[in-house]
This record gives structure tokens, sequence and C-alpha cells, in this order.
């Protein structure tokens, strides 16, 4: 009978062992990242023309996933969830966000974190649902598929699964080209956590000829080796700095996972800040000259763009600015401002700035 007991029992662990390196496998084999300079499609039409001298709007916002509601906390946080609560809860939550967006009229928008088919999302089409939102404020738009991630069998007990997400981007105006960038990501196993990584390229016609190129990113959050972020960073410079000595306006925006003020942890009265280093700040030897990070901010009534969601949120939340804008200084900056959700939607609240192209843009070098 001992016997009998022991072999079943090494039976099941071997079972066991031989499911777990199947999954193993599968992981890796499936994980795959989507190609450099992989041209995209702009939907929709638009016959403006970007003038100078005219005051524009852009706004940013992370959807997260559609599953933040302000009392949601997420296990890769430090938090208990790992998908949203309920196909209901994803479509009110995209619903909030995009209509709280829209609300504001911007001529350029982007959307981060857009599921198109996930397991965590409850295979809501988000980018579809934000299309029908918008539909009657005649923008053209453009999708940029982030990663397309294996079945992530964590936490074992409801796990985040397979996910399809991207950025979305809408603009008022017509959109000559967009092209998706690869950027670099960890080569180790937290490839499998952080994902592929990308930003969108759109190139919109200016009445002088030249063109305002817009990057629209979503950089790396969950990286164990912090030269990546630098390498990220240097990436996007570059292509900013060929385009600028073009001639050409730059205009970036998104979510950073940077600390774009420098101290949010101080600025927020964030005493304990020691268990929340994730947003670093972007060293200043980094950033070309020619252009300018912007984190919204408002001495009189200062608003965090993010949240962590190691917990419902409430006043005792860490809080920091992790998105905002880059741009070229043939661009004046008029308003920039963090619009207060109070996270209502999303772990972060969306970012607005107001600008105008000036006259003169840089000479063709």
């Amino acid at each position: 009978m001992k016997k009998i007991i022991l072999r079943s029992a090494f039976i099941v662990l071997a079972l066991i062992l031989a499911i777990i390196a199947a999954y193993v496998v599968y992981v890796f084999v499936d994980y795959h990242r989507l190609e450099d300079r992989l041209p995209l499609t702009p939907e929709g039409s638009a016959n403006e023309t970007l003038q100078t001298q005219t005051v524009y709007r852009a706004l940013s916002y992370n959807l997260g996933f559609g599953a933040y509601s302000a009392d949601y906390s997420f296990f890769m946080d430090g938090g208990t969830e790992s998908r949203a609560r309920s196909e209901q809860a994803v479509t009110e939550n995209i619903t909030g966000a995009v209509t709280t967006a829209a609300s504001y009229e911007p001529d350029f928008l982007m959307f981060q974190e857009v599921d198109v088919n996930g397991t965590r999302s409850h295979h809501v089409n988000e980018y579809a649902l934000a299309c029908e939102l918008l539909s009657d404020s005649q923008y053209v738009h453009v999708f940029a598929q982030n990663y397309d991630s294996p079945y992530l069998f964590w936490p074992l007990l409801e796990p985040h699964g397979a996910n399809q997400s991207g950025l979305a981007f809408f603009s008022r105006f017509p959109i000559q080209e967009a092209v998706r960038r690869s950027l670099p990501i960890e080569e180790s196993v937290m490839k499998l956590v952080d994902l592929d990584r990308c930003y969108s390229v759109q190139r919109i016609p200016v009445e002088n000829g030249k063109e305002l190129v817009v990057y629209h990113l979503h950089l790396s959050a969950y990286t164990s080796d912090g030269t990546i972020a630098e390498e990220q960073l240097k990436m996007l410079f570059d292509d900013m700095q060929t385009e600028y000595e073009k001639g050409n306006y730059i205009l970036g925006a998104g979510d950073f996972n940077k600390d774009l003020l420098g101290n949010s942890a101080e600025r927020f009265g964030f005493e304990d800040a020691q268990a929340y280093t994730w947003a670093q700040p972007i060293p200043d030897s980094l950033i070309p000259s020619f252009l300018s990070i912007l984190g919204p901010y408002d001495e009189a009534n200062p608003v965090p763009s993010c949240r962590n969601a190691d917990k419902p949120y409430s006043a005792e939340s860490f809080v920091v600015t992790v998105d905002g804008f880059i741009v070229s200084d043939n661009i004046e900056v008029k308003e920039s401002q963090v619009i207060d959700t109070q996270f209502a939607y999303s772990d972060h609240n969306p970012v607005l700035l107001d600008f105008a192209l000036l006259d003169s843009a840089k000479s063709e070098a």
C-alpha cells in the first residue's frame, strides 16, 4: 500500500512538473515582438491644415485598460486585483475616461493602455469603443499595438491572462503618415513582465510646408535594469533630433513612467517615498537643448497625474506626475495642466497642453 501511495504521489508530481515545464516553453515560444518601423494605417478623414500662430490643444490619458476605478488595486503595484472586475466595469471606465477627455475638445487626443482583446479587460475592444464614443468629433485615428502577450498564469486564482494592448491616437487634422517604432526592452525574463514597448510617430502637414511630428509614447515601468530606461529615451530623442533638423515641429505626449517633476513626493507632501522607486527623474544630461519636457504642475492647486495602485485611492496614496509632454523650441506653450478626475476611471489623470506653432521653424540643416 505504501509503495502504491508513493508511486501515485510520484506520478502526480511528475505530471505537475511536466505541465509547468510545458507552460514555460509555451510562454517563451509564444513571446514575440512586433517589427520596428511598422507602417500604421490612419482611419477617417480631415480637411483642415495646421496653421502657425494658432492655439491648438493636445490631451493625453492613460486608460489603465479600463480596470482602475478609484477603489481598485493592482497586484503588480502591491495590490490584490489582476483583472478588471467585469465587462460592465471596463465599459463604464472607458466611457467615463473618453467622455471626460472629449469634453475638453482637444485637437489631438492620445490614449495609452488601450486593450483590443484582453483577459484582464474581459475582451472588450476598448479602441473600438473609444472610436464609437468619438464618432461625432470628426477625428482621424490610428492604433499602434504595444504588445500581444502570451497567457500569463499569475496570480494563480485569477491570472492576468493574454492581452493585446496599445496606443490610440486621434487628430482633427490629416495624418500624412504614421509608423510604430519598437523601443529597447530588457532581454532577461523581465521582458515577460514589462512586455513589448513602442511609440507611434504621426506626421501632420503644416501650412508653411513643414510638419508637426507627434510622438505618442508609453515607456517601460517594470524594469530591473535602469539602463533600459535611458536607452529608450536616447532613441526617442535621436528620432526627434532628426526631424527637428529638417525644420519640423516636435510634440511628444504620453506616459513616461518617469517623475517629470523631479521631486513629486516632496511636492505632493508624501514623506516616505522609499518604497515607491519605480518613477525616477529624467537626467537633464539626456535632454537635447532644443527640447523641453513638461510635467504639468500648478503650485496653487497641485494635481498629480498618477497614483500608485497598491491600495484604493485615498488622500494617503502615493502620487506622482509621470504623464506629460515634450515640445521643441519652435513651439510656444500656452498652458499645461493636469485635469483632476480624482482617479475616477483610471490610475492616471489626463494631462492637457495648449500650444502654438511659431512662424519660423528651424531652418533645414
